[in-house]
């Protein structure tokens, strides 16, 4: 509620006093009307959800830049070695699919620049992120012009209204935002294919401009990391768990002063104009109103409660979830936005990945490893893609499970076998059955399914296509 209507709201307060005791005026009678706090309550909510994605991924690149363990520099890269380990769950859900490195890129000083390998056929993809979480460049549509792979390519990322003359080839990216996001994905099967995706992994090259020279002198080298980083690497620690831990005052601290290096868009002041009526501006200390704790507590709550929500109008599918063509371009959809960062950080466009999930069998009962489940496939069913796919499954917390015999995500790279019909049958079960080719190793507890779709075609997204149900045997 705005301040007028406050007004509007305490005058017919003490008029509706004055007509049953004329003598005691609204003047004298402090107290007797709670003045109405619920504006507070319902902006505090609205603010929380629209800002969540910037206070995420502010702790994760604090957490992500330095020189411990683990950390690398701002303007390098981070590489992951290996697959997760069995048990992994950081990030959740865990790639099996793909060695993934990352890098946080600094544009204070100037433009940064990113060059690619050719990957020579091999599936690779890359994405940049503003610090909203908006893709701001990806490689989707070039997946699969080549056989799946990339040709080689220079991406200079470059602060907004920045004027000066980058190398000859490299494509222009402006960028409202400080901080950039970047990472690269390369196919790998593990084992002895590793080797393979490490050296595409090392030809990756990020420096800034300053530093950059046109033989491939690209600054310094890039950073390695341990085995446990997965392919959709992360910060260490746990990011989301940092944000859920701050208090209303904290959070709203750290948002103002993200706000100062990394903007929002034009279209984005009306939530600006909330945050001021609720005191926060960029770059200076909350100052909730004074006589609204209790109601800035509750809307702090309510609004941790939506980002964890799934909205209304994510796809949905015989009991599976996912994004559509929104994804990585949200616009003011600020609780979409909200919910991909909480449960997908780094989400990509759906031109680079789709990725499904379903908890649920067909009974609407909770996936359980005690059962035996089939996912029947069509022969115009198969998911469509440009590149591959693959299901994993995952503790119901988004963990590899512990106590699995193998760490195999289940695709059309992994030998799945077709019926005569052109069907495909997909069992899914914490023992696998004897004699059954196309197995999904689940979990002995409660699990859920991720169907990643990598280079999907536009029917994953246009409503033509839908993932079968997971059907109790």
């Amino acid at each position: 509620m705005t301040k007028k209507r406050q007004a509007y709201s305490f005058s017919r307060t003490c008029l509706a006093l004055a007509g049953l005791a004329i003598l005691a005026g609204c003047a004298t009678a402090p107290g007797v009307a709670p003045k109405d706090t619920g504006w507070v309550r319902d902006e505090v909510s609205d603010s929380y959800v629209f800002g969540f994605p910037l206070v995420l991924m502010d702790v994760s690149r604090e957490a992500a830049t330095g020189n411990a363990p683990g950390q690398a520099a701002p303007n390098t890269l981070r590489h992951a070695q290996s697959l997760p380990p069995v048990g992994a769950s950081k990030p959740p859900e865990p790639n099996l699919d793909t060695l993934g490195s990352t890098g946080w890129l600094d544009l204070d000083s100037g433009p940064v620049l990113v060059s690619l390998p050719d990957s020579r056929g091999r599936y690779m993809d890359a994405r940049a992120l503003d610090m909203w979480t908006n893709v701001l460049w990806s490689t989707g549509t070039q997946v699969g012009e080549h056989g799946g792979g990339l040709k080689a390519q220079t991406i200079a990322f470059v602060p907004a209204g920045w004027k000066g003359t980058l190398p000859a080839r490299a494509q222009r990216i402006e960028v409202a935002t400080r901080y950039v996001w970047f990472l690269a994905r390369v196919e790998t099967r593990g084992g002895g294919d590793l080797a393979a995706a490490r050296k595409l992994q090392r030809a990756i090259r990020v420096a800034p401009l300053s530093t950059w020279d046109e033989h491939g002198g690209h600054g310094a080298e890039p950073a390695f990391t341990g085995a446990s980083q997965s392919g959709d690497p992360v910060a260490p620690g746990t990011p989301a768990s940092r944000v859920a831990s701050l208090d209303a005052n904290a959070f709203f601290d750290r948002l103002s002063q993200s706000l100062s290096d990394n903007p929002s868009t034009p279209d984005d002041s009306h939530a600006l104009k909330i945050l001021a009526d609720i005191g926060v501006r960029p770059g200076d200390a909350v100052q909730f109103p004074s006589d609204a704790k209790d109601a800035a507590a509750a809307g702090y709550a309510d609004g941790r409660t939506r980002v964890a929500t799934p909205p209304s109008n994510l796809l949905a599918g015989n009991g599976w979830l996912w994004v559509g063509d929104e994804a990585g371009d949200y616009g003011p959809d600020y609780a979409l936005r909200a919910y991909a960062a909480y449960m997908q950080p780094g989400l990509p466009k759906t031109s680079d990945e789709v990725r499904a999930r379903v908890s649920l069998d067909s009974d609407g009962h909770p996936l359980n490893g005690a059962n035996r489940y089939v996912i029947h496939f069509t022969a115009k069913q198969l998911p469509p893609v440009r590149g591959f796919w693959s299901i994993t499954a995952y503790t119901a917390d988004g963990a590899l499970d512990a106590h699995a015999p193998v760490r195999v995500a289940f695709g059309d790279r992994t030998g799945a076998r077709r019926n005569r019909d052109g069907s495909l049958d997909v069992q899914v079960s914490a023992e696998r059955p004897r004699g059954v080719a196309n197995w999904v190793n689940a979990p002995h507890g409660d699990f859920r399914l991720v169907m990643r779709l990598y280079a999907p075609k536009h029917t994953a997204v246009d409503g033509s296509w839908q993932p079968p149900v997971v059907e109790r045997r």
